[in-house]
């Protein structure tokens, strides 16, 4: 009874700092996004977004399928909300509308936009290849398979789809002026106008078939790396005094306060890649020749399986050039050498080193799975991962717990971060949006006998430094710190389903964005 009621004063506390601190975030100053993680760790954490998409990071996929839009076209009978929260104009949107092209199901919620200023405008959030585009819209989506409403959904691992669409200043757009002539009701923060429906499709690119895929986060506060972003490849365009509207004429602060705050400049920097690639569904273009198309999700799954239960010395001969970003060329060179290997020395043999155990003991075994009523996969059971999706404010609930009022707030953001990243990177490695990370693999092997991990974690800092030198590019963009990742518990399984309704007051639907 005492630990139920210090976790739910916990949970209080937590909802208390949420509320204290809902609304004051902002993009530059004292609580701009370098501060942000002070009081949203997750901002400070794992697959963050937006990025900055360059051509090393792009990878082929030739399953990816156009986007299959249903119910965009809405009737001009029906009356959509269209708000100033005070970051972003945003447009509410029936769930009715929704994508079927994905994982899931994933019903509409709202729209909403991020653009420069009239000094500089260049404000999109997402780049590619270094360019900024002067503004970007977002189509926010939930998993409505899984999830009841957006807010049950915006915490969890799989639980968003964004539809984003770089913005280009040039020729008039008539289906902006469908919201944007009402704009003017909306000067000030909190206030809101309906606005006729209208066909939402006609604001998106004419090719829906050529896009990025990434695994990325909320671009701004709360930061949950719950979103499966789509970022189609052509801009659209809209008039400079279309731009104007959105950058002049809306303003950040109250109708009842004194200093008016213009809004704009309303787009976040880009994130580290925390080797994430991005998915294309195009191989055609200046600059696209020789992209490596991705390797499949059986051999993904393949290699995960050989670190669980499979011969790692066999991975250490091969210098895990199955798990380094390169062509299959190089595992056929490594394929040859262990067969030279074996014919002359012949099989290689499990043996035990004495004195690399007395050096190195060997860890602690893993944790055993929780005993839940919904079955579990094979590679879950071995690495602690789960069908589950992972529930981050649970998880920040726990961590904030655990932390008591002694430990610092870079400790919670890196702890958090140290928490949820292997499960993270690993999940999307196996969705093949990620190259799987070389503490990932420790943390998957954890449990092995000592000799076999040594000689495997050899060969990993050997691949390491073949990695620097052969790709310095890719490898200074993913920016990953070394992190022991050693005796994580089950992530998934610590995450509790929330109850139905709103789990978190603070996140009202006008209060984030992404």
């Amino acid at each position: 009874m005492q630990v139920r009621s210090v976790t739910l004063a916990a949970v209080l506390q937590v909802t208390l700092f949420g509320v204290l601190h809902a609304d004051k975030w902002t993009y530059n100053g004292p609580e701009g996004e370098h501060h942000w993680s002070r009081h949203y760790p997750f901002c400070g954490g794992a697959f963050q977004s937006p990025i900055d998409i360059q051509t090393d990071l792009l990878r082929f996929d030739p399953t990816l399928r156009p986007i299959e839009l249903h119910d965009y076209n809405l009737s001009a009978n029906e009356h959509l909300t269209l708000g100033n929260n005070g970051h972003s104009v945003q447009l509410s949107l029936p769930s009715r509308m929704f994508l079927s092209s994905l994982p899931h199901r994933y019903s509409a919620a709202q729209l909403h936009f991020h653009w420069g200023s009239t000094s500089t405008p260049t404000g999109s959030e997402h780049l590619v290849n270094g360019k900024r585009f002067a503004a970007e819209m977002h189509i926010v989506h939930f998993n409505s398979d899984k999830y009841a409403n957006v807010s049950m959904a915006v915490d969890k691992s799989d639980g968003l789809a964004v539809l984003g669409v770089l913005v280009e200043v040039g020729e008039f757009n008539p289906a902006f002026d469908q919201f944007l002539k009402f704009i003017n009701g909306i000067k000030y923060r909190n206030q809101r106008v309906k606005v006729p429906g209208f066909n939402i499709r006609s604001l998106l690119p004419a090719r829906l078939d050529e896009y990025y895929r990434y695994d990325g986060s909320l671009t701004t506060p709360p930061c949950y790396p719950s979103v499966l972003w789509t970022l189609f490849r052509s801009p659209i365009q809209i008039s400079p005094k279309q731009f104007l509207s959105l950058a002049s004429a809306v303003y950040s602060s109250r109708a009842q306060e004194s200093n008016s705050v213009p809004m704009n400049g309303n787009y976040r920097r880009p994130q580290l890649p925390d080797h994430r690639v991005v998915l294309v569904s195009f191989q055609e273009g200046r600059g696209l020749h020789g992209i490596q198309t991705v390797t499949s999700p059986l051999v993904r799954k393949q290699i995960i399986q050989q670190l669980l239960v499979g011969d790692l010395a066999d991975l250490a001969d091969e210098g895990l050039y199955k798990l380094l970003p390169s062509g299959p060329e190089k595992r056929l060179v490594a394929d040859k050498k262990r067969k030279a290997f074996n014919n002359q020395h012949g099989p290689r043999t499990q043996h035990t080193n004495p004195k690399k155990q007395l050096l190195h003991p060997p860890p602690p075994p893993p944790p055993p799975p929780p005993k839940k009523s919904r079955s579990h996969n094979h590679l879950g059971r071995g690495m602690g991962l789960t069908e589950e999706a992972l529930c981050y404010v649970s998880l920040e609930h726990q961590v904030l717990h655990q932390a008591r009022q002694s430990h610092t707030e870079a400790k919670v953001v890196h702890t958090l971060r140290d928490l949820v990243f292997p499960d993270l990177n690993l999940r999307s490695y196996l969705g093949c949006k990620s190259e799987l990370d070389f503490s990932t693999i420790r943390h998957i092997v954890r449990g092995r006998p000592t000799d076999e991990v040594l000689e495997l974690d050899g060969s990993l800092r050997r691949a390491s430094v073949g990695v620097m030198k052969k790709f310095p590019s890719f490898a200074s963009k993913q920016g990953v710190p070394a992190t022991k990742y050693e005796g994580v518990s089950n992530v998934a399984g610590q995450a509790k389903t929330q109850p139905q309704g709103f789990p978190h007051p603070w996140l009202l639907p006008m209060e984030w964005e992404d």
